[in-house]
């Protein structure tokens, strides 16, 4: 499986859509699964514009071609009705991936945005777990901490290469993580121990939630985008598990691994023209525009109905006065809260 530099404009293409919490992923592939084009990119909560970039994107490459599509992802179900295009769940198409890409893998664990899986492998049967309840132990709750750390999930990972301690944190929730954290910093714990912690609480999340006690053994393979990008966070995996370098499975296209199994999941689905997909995003577009320029009704419906609300709500403010104006004895109130300080 490779990244191929030639393709036939006759010939008809997979095309797999990955649309998660926090990205969107979309690979195109031929017959013998190769690998003709990908891309990755971050859609910040726009869905709808990111896929139209993403698809713009296409176009500019496979402009007249035919390609059978699926869609897959947590943001993707409602999106794939509205385009009209098959659908897969994200588990099943990652496991297609597998079974076509490395056959001999044994578990496979998958970070993404906002949910992890852990898959087991054996000669007759998968088990499929998947946490879509909390982001804890995620790449987003990875992001919140790196904030903590001032930081981005790429300084984290950066800093994580010269720890010495692993500390105790929380990962089930951002919230106990930051309790955990913030004393450690506090108290003088470097940023290197802090953030290789972060990464081994994803670890310990991961392990003792999805895996609850079935063993993690043979060979083990890693995929998803914070497991991509990040080698520290890998490495601790590899390390709590006590893996053999050869039983670590690490592809190289491991961020594109959920779309690579939906592209593989639509060779048996209806071609249609990449200028049709197009148009089928930008009508769909269009159509969310027109829902969002639907206008709801207003909080207020006449300027005095906004000024008698400001003097209802003004009736509770906190009186002041210049501080130099001040006489007698004053009070000081401090707030060390998680993230500000208030006085």
């Amino acid at each position: 499986m490779h990244l191929m530099d030639r393709h036939s404009s006759t010939e008809t293409l997979n095309l797999g859509i990955d649309v998660g919490s926090t990205t969107i992923k979309a690979v195109i592939m031929d017959d013998k699964k190769n690998i003709l084009f990908h891309t990755y990119q971050r859609h910040f909560s726009d869905i709808r514009a990111s896929i139209l970039n993403v698809i713009n994107e296409i176009h500019k490459h496979y402009k007249g071609h035919l390609v059978r599509i699926t869609m897959t992802g947590s943001g993707a179900l409602a999106l794939s009705e509205l385009l009209k295009v098959p659908f897969v769940q994200e588990v099943i198409a990652a496991t297609k991936a597998i079974r076509t890409c490395i056959p001999q893998t044994d578990v496979a664990i998958e970070l993404g945005g906002e949910d992890g899986k852990i898959t087991f492998f054996d000669k007759y049967s998968i088990d499929q777990r998947m946490n879509e309840i909390c982001a804890g132990g995620t790449g987003a709750f990875i992001d919140q901490m790196a904030v903590v750390l001032k930081t981005d999930a790429a300084g984290v990972n950066d800093y994580a290469k010269d720890f010495k301690n692993i500390y105790p944190i929380a990962a089930r929730c951002g919230v106990f993580a930051k309790t955990d954290i913030l004393p450690l910093l506090n108290e003088g714990a470097s940023k290197p121990d802090v953030a290789a912690s972060i990464f081994q609480a994803v670890v310990n999340q991961t392990i003792g939630g999805l895996a609850c006690g079935h063993k993690i053994k043979g060979n083990v393979a890693f995929l998803g985008g914070p497991l991509f990008f990040m080698d520290q966070l890998r490495r601790r995996f590899i390390e709590t598990l006590k893996l053999k370098p050869e039983q670590v499975i690490f592809p190289k296209d491991a961020q594109y691994f959920v779309a690579i199994g939906a592209a593989l999941s639509s060779q048996d689905k209806d071609p249609i023209s990449v200028d049709e997909l197009k148009s089928r995003i930008e009508i769909n577009g269009q159509m969310v525009d027109r829902l969002r320029d639907s206008p709801l009704p207003p909080l207020f419906r006449s300027r005095a109905e906004y000024e008698q609300f400001v003097q209802d709500h003004d009736r509770a403010t906190v009186k002041t006065k210049p501080l130099e104006e001040a006489e007698g004895d004053l009070f000081l109130g401090l707030d060390a809260g998680y993230t500000t300080t208030k006085a």
